[in-house]
């Protein structure tokens, strides 16, 4: 059976936030402003936001504490904020980070969800969120999930509702402009990662693959600018942006695979960043794939070569290589414990070829052992 379901109003283009603000008005009478301490002022969201909140009447507070993957306590500490300061919607700005936040934000604000059992309590209600994204990888602007560093299990965990999709996302290219080139990568390979695991999951659908295709060739498009480091070019990073965005819808309704929970690990034990975690794992697990489809009757590695524009995995490994540079050692212990962390992970269940821990250590060890 197919569904799909992306519910989120997206909105495009230079100044679409301010030029677009009657969609602010609707959504609800105070902003809690969810971001970093700099990014949001240094590429112009911020400002932008607010012209167009104190166009409408609309009154906002910022909370600008959002780290890194950001953690439970720092959700809990923007709900705080949001409840004490009379908020009826979340404004997220920035990257996963900021998004994730701020849906965990808008659901822990109006529920009693228990820090210890934040992730298995069902909740039926959550602020109304709205969405500026300022990277080119997360897609957070169109799922329905909010992920945060759990300490309890040493990696992420997600809440999940249909009611954290946010109600708009405003894709205004000019915010990456400050970007650098690393974050730049990082997130256009994790943008891949999602059309990727997408097209090898088991809720794929002729919609999903229609999206995850569309986000692969626009990504391959862009890979000699991604190499070369021009992407002062509006027209690559408003691409990169929307190819961001549609391998997200096609995750909100596929999930994602075991590269994410096998990245998980390297983004908690070791700090790599969570784009660049899924690009390390990305070859060798489409070799595990292939190697599978045989005899699973299925040719879903052929198709993503395609979509690319390539040949063979040879070629996608050595564009990944140049994107990648040197990557990070690690260690035969490090390599078995992701490995058990990651067959436990409710990822494993996504995905079409469904790996043992021993084909989880074959992939990570020739992505990391190197």
């Amino acid at each position: 059976m197919m569904q799909y379901y992306i519910p989120t109003k997206v909105v495009g283009g230079e100044n679409c936030v301010f030029e677009n603000r009657s969609i602010l008005k609707a959504i609800g009478k105070k902003a809690l402003m969810v971001t970093g301490q700099t990014s949001a002022k240094k590429n112009g969201s911020y400002d932008d936001m607010v012209k167009a909140l104190e166009a409408n009447g609309q009154a906002y507070t910022l909370f600008d504490q959002v780290m890194a993957n950001p953690t439970i306590a720092c959700a809990f500490k923007a709900a705080e904020v949001a409840k004490h300061e009379a908020c009826d919607f979340i404004i997220a700005l920035g990257g996963g980070s900021a998004m994730d936040l701020g849906k965990a934000a808008a659901a822990i604000a109006v529920n009693p969800l228990p820090v210890e059992a934040l992730f298995t309590t069902p909740f039926d209600k959550a602020l109304p969120v709205v969405a500026v994204p300022t990277t080119t990888g997360t897609g957070s602007e169109v799922t329905p999930y909010a992920l945060l560093t759990n300490d309890a299990v040493q990696s992420k965990s997600s809440l999940s509702s249909p009611l954290l999709f946010p109600r708009a996302a405003f894709l205004d290219a000019g915010y990456l402009l400050s970007l650098s080139r690393n974050t730049f990568i990082n997130t256009a390979l994790d943008a891949l990662s999602h059309g990727v695991e997408g097209m090898l999951g088991v809720r794929a659908s002729l919609l999903t693959d229609a999206a995850a295709k569309s986000g692969i060739r626009t990504f391959a498009e862009c890979l000699p600018a991604l190499k070369s480091g021009s992407l002062e070019e509006p027209a690559v990073r408003e691409k990169l942006l929307f190819a961001a965005t549609l391998d997200g819808m096609v995750i909100a309704n596929t999930g994602t695979s075991v590269v994410h929970a096998m990245g998980y690990s390297l983004t908690y034990f070791r700090k790599v960043d969570h784009g660049r975690a899924n690009a390390l794992l990305l070859g060798a697990y489409l070799r595990f794939v292939q190697g599978k489809e045989q005899a699973a009757g299925t040719n879903r590695v052929g198709e993503i070569l395609d979509a690319l524009d390539m040949r063979s995995l040879d070629e996608l490994d050595a564009a990944l290589d140049d994107l990648l540079g040197v990557r990070e050692p690690f260690t035969t212990a490090e390599i078995e414990q992701y490995a058990e962390t990651a067959i436990h992970a409710k990822h494993i269940a996504n995905g079409v070829i469904k790996p043992e821990k021993a084909d989880l250590i074959e992939v990570l060890t020739k992505s990391l052992g190197r």
